[in-house]
């Protein structure tokens, strides 16, 4: 007893159903004599005494919980678990259990079973089983009582399905049925529906090959009839033998085939139409019934396809012109419901099935069936056709461009389709919108397959684009033709709501199509002049419709593509779209809308022909819009892109500087450059290099700088700067600044101003002006010149390049003692780039670029803005 795997706790449930801890012991399984069966043992491991002595009975149910746990009830309320130390002490416990009870080890609650001794397995088939009262008349209560009490546990149902079959006591019980049905025993018939209703729940398909025989299955659907809970019984077995009749349009040959196909059709009624409508609990008893009529059908999909005879006549029959109409619509309803049959194939068995009808010509089968009259002929071919295309959608392109060869477009499959999508009768065109969606797929470039040899997408495109297309857009182009040409206008002719319907069906392809396909929707749309078509019907008054023109539009403006672009421009194509807007007047809804969102897609995208062509020639009929920003944004895109238009030279002076400064993220240097530009020469330490902030590298201190020292700093220099300033006025000394900056003129301007009391310093000293002539120095004067832009590029180079090489002790005394003024025409692009000397005499670099949709006010501030001088360390010193 010192095997730990065997280690357990016993509990037993008290009435308060808390469990009650009845000692630690070691368990075992054995047979006991006394109990005359195996049972479970377990002997307390302080003294041997026995805590549990419980025999493993066929009906009880056990239950394994958490790996370690096994509980069941001994009796109706007294229940007992045994709580195992290790996992595998409590698998071989319950792998016993298990055996003994007769489980399926391939149930995933067992285990495998382990090594077992004779006497167990004689013991195990011995075992009792359940016994049924004997199948008479006055028995049958009993019967049903004890089929509802084995239901709810899955041993005991069991072993009742075992006693069913093995005594044939089905069969018996059918026996009592029609001798109820003779007596009328109406209290009998109820019993029996109870009985049958709870053998269906038993879930086992050997009871099912009974039940569902040629000589069982109407007695089962003449017992299910007597429901308790209807005041009539019910008149299945009537419908089914005189009103249900089996129309053989093709004679089948095989009687096994033939007696599959019946005995499926009345198990589907037995699960659609007898059975009561399972509850919650329930449904997952019938889950047996479900697979039985799965496998039944996938069987006789089967037979048939391997019968070659029966599909050369069906497809014979379907193409024969002489076949008369009542005969081939049975036919094409018979090939709609084997199809899908197919269904319920698996991915390689559906692989030769659909092979097999392609191969005995399925689709010019179909394409015949189209052009017939008959509605309902049509309709069950279009559900054929979309099983082929769902399936294999490469299958029907390969056809229809093999095809293409030898007919002409009015009789090619695909044409036929859409025709019918534009013939539809049905006033909400639920059939035009089936087929859209299979034209969907059969043009949708994702699913088209690419080869070493060929490519389908290019192949298909070009053959639907030459030879479908004009099919598919004549609706819309009947719809919209030009009744005034002189001015250029079009009207529709008809604005019915089916109509408009099927028009919202073509557009909504097109747009599909703009999506996903290039070259060859582009050129479609220009030559045909589509989009311009498609605008009439923004003036439909239905509002749907006028939303689908909208979103065809918007689709072509948002791939940004210039050939577009300029076609829109060309045939002023904005007009009916701000026409619409106007005529919408004040209502918010989703005409306004989606008529802003697109111009406002305009502005953000910065598309500039757009931008240009709609303020140019629809700004007066927009300027009062003031609700939304979005058109007066596009006036400011407009006004900007004019300003570069007329100073051309400022492009290439924002590409020179552009070029030559390092590109950082603006978001990550913020709070880095706002600190530079206001750390003054003064507070840097012995052997720090003055950098650019876009060339520093920040050490751990620095990254750990708390910002009140800064904050700190920044008042002290203030205090200083004050009394320098104080002290400056008395002495009337003060040190001139260098800076950089953009004004609003419209050439390049170059100036230096000079303080009349600077004191020129060694010429190579940091604090030297230069010499007076060289061009590019802090000290030169430049006159208003073509080469400006490479003046300036020459002071921003000699910037950095001070600021980067001058030693320490040079950066303590370095200063600008010219003050440099560079006017080049604004651009909202290079406004922000300064060079200059921070207002505490410390030098700085190049600071980022702002983007382009910085607001207009932020370059007035850089034109107007106006900085007194800031004093330098030597103005301090000398004063």
């Amino acid at each position: 007893m010192t095997d730990t795997r065997r280690r357990v706790k016993v509990y037993t449930l008290n009435e308060d159903r808390q469990w009650d801890d009845r000692g630690t012991g070691h368990v075992s399984s054995g047979y006991v004599e006394r109990l005359k069966g195996m049972s479970l043992l377990v002997r307390a491991e302080s003294d041997g005494s026995l805590l549990l002595e419980s025999k493993i009975s066929p009906n009880t149910a056990y239950q394994k919980q958490q790996d370690t746990l096994i509980v069941w009830s001994e009796a109706e309320n007294y229940d007992l678990a045994l709580s195992f130390q290790e996992k595998a002490g409590c698998d071989e416990i319950w792998e016993k259990i298990c055996q003994v009870q007769g489980k399926d080890p391939s149930v995933d609650i067992t285990q495998d079973l382990v090594d077992e001794s004779e006497e167990e397995r004689f013991d195990d088939m011995s075992s009792p089983g359940l016994e049924l009262p004997p199948c008479e008349l006055n028995r049958l209560e009993e019967v049903a009582e004890l089929v509802a009490s084995s239901l709810p546990s899955p041993l005991r149902r069991e072993k009742l399905a075992l006693a069913l079959e093995n005594e044939g006591y089905i069969k018996k019980l059918f026996e009592l049925f029609h001798v109820c049905e003779d007596l009328e025993n109406l209290e009998g018939l109820h019993h029996l529906y109870e009985i049958i209703k709870g053998i269906f729940l038993l879930n086992r398909t050997a009871l099912f090959e009974v039940m569902f025989s040629e000589d069982c299955i109407m007695d089962v659907i003449g017992c299910l009839e007597h429901d308790p809970s209807l005041p009539q019984p019910r008149k299945h077995r009537e419908f089914l033998t005189k009103t249900a009749k089996f129309k053989e349009v093709i004679p089948i040959s095989d009687p096994e085939l033939k007696q599959k196909i019946h005995q499926t059709y009345r198990v589907q009624y037995i699960q659609d139409m007898v059975l009561p409508t399972p509850s919650v609990f329930e449904e997952n008893m019938l889950s047996t019934l479900h697979s039985f009529i799965f496998f039944n059908k996938v069987e006789i999909v089967g037979m048939l396809q391997d019968d070659e005879k029966f599909l050369t006549d069906l497809f014979a029959q379907l193409t024969d012109e002489a076949t008369d109409d009542d005969k081939r619509h049975e036919l094409v309803n018979f090939l709609k419901e084997f199809c899908a049959f197919s269904q319920t194939l698996q991915p390689q068995n559906r692989d030769a099935f659909f092979k097999t009808l392609s191969n005995m010509g399925i689709l010019p089968a179909l394409e015949v069936i189209l052009g017939m009259d008959d509605v309902h002929v049509r309709s069950a071919a279009t559900d054929i056709f979309s099983y082929l295309v769902e399936y294999n959608p490469s299958m029907v392109r390969e056809f229809v461009m093999q095809e293409a060869q030898q007919n002409d477009d009015d009789i090619l499959l695909i044409n036929l389709i859409i025709e019918h999508m534009i013939c539809d009768t049905d006033p909400e065109l639920g059939g035009a919108v089936q087929l859209m969606g299979l034209l969907r797929t059969l043009v949708d470039p994702e699913n088209m397959l690419a080869t070493a040899n060929k490519t389908e997408k290019t192949e298909f495109l070009s053959f639907f684009y030459k030879h479908c297309m004009h099919v598919l857009t004549a609706p819309l182009l009947a719809n919209t033709t030009e009744e005034k040409p002189s001015k250029g206008e079009a009207t529709t002719h008809h604005d019915d709501f089916q109509t408009s319907q099927l028009l919202a069906l073509i557009l909504e392809l097109l747009t599909f199509c703009v999506e996903h396909h290039t070259y060859h929707i582009k050129n479609y749309i220009i030559n045909k002049d589509i989009l311009r078509r498609v605008l009439v019907l923004m003036a439909s008054k239905h509002a749907f419709l006028a939303l689908c023109a909208l979103r065809f539009m918007r689709k072509i403006i948002g791939l940004k593509d210039e050939f577009y672009n300029r076609y829109i421009m060309r045939n002023f194509l904005f007009e009916p779209v701000v026409k619409a807007f106007l005529n919408n007047g004040s209502r918010y809804n989703l005409m306004n809308s989606a008529i802003i969102e697109m111009f406002e897609y305009i502005r953000v995208e910065d598309v500039k022909s757009l931008t240009a062509h709609v303020i140019e020639n629809y700004w007066k009929a927009l300027e009062d819009v003031d609700y939304v920003q979005t058109f007066k944004g596009l006036k400011l895109r407009y006004e900007q892109q004019r300003e570069r238009q007329d100073n051309p030279k400022l492009d290439s002076m924002r590409s020179i500087l552009r070029n030559h400064r390092y590109r950082r993220d603006a978001r990550t240097l913020e709070d880095e450059e706002e600190m530079w530009f206001n750390t003054d020469e003064d507070d840097l330490e012995d052997g720090e290099a003055v950098v650019p902030p876009s060339d520093k590298m920040k050490s751990d201190e620095d990254l750990m700088d708390p910002i009140s020292k800064f904050m700190e700093r920044k008042k002290l220099k203030e205090t200083e700067e004050k009394e320098v300033l104080q002290k400056a006025n008395l002495t009337g000394r003060q040190s001139p600044n260098f800076k950089l900056s953009f004004s609003s003129g419209t050439k390049p301007n170059l100036t230096s101003q000079s303080s009349a009391s600077n004191h020129p310093g060694s010429p190579g000293s940091p604090g030297s002006p230069g010499s007076p002539g060289s061009p590019g120095s802090p000290g030169s004067v430049a006159k208003s010149t073509p080469q400006s832009a490479a003046i300036t590029t020459k002071v921003l180079y000699q910037c950095e390049e001070q600021v980067a090489k001058s030693t320490d002790k040079e950066k303590n005394s370095m200063k600008m003692e010219h003050d440099v003024k560079i006017d080049v025409p604004l651009d909202r692009t290079t406004s922000g780039v300064m060079c200059e000397e921070s207002r505490k005499g410390g030098l700085v670099g190049l600071v980022d670029y702002p983007d382009d949709d910085e607001e207009e006010d932020e370059e007035d501030d850089v034109d107007n803005k106006e900085e007194s001088p800031p004093l330098s360390k030597k103005s301090r010193l000398a004063s």
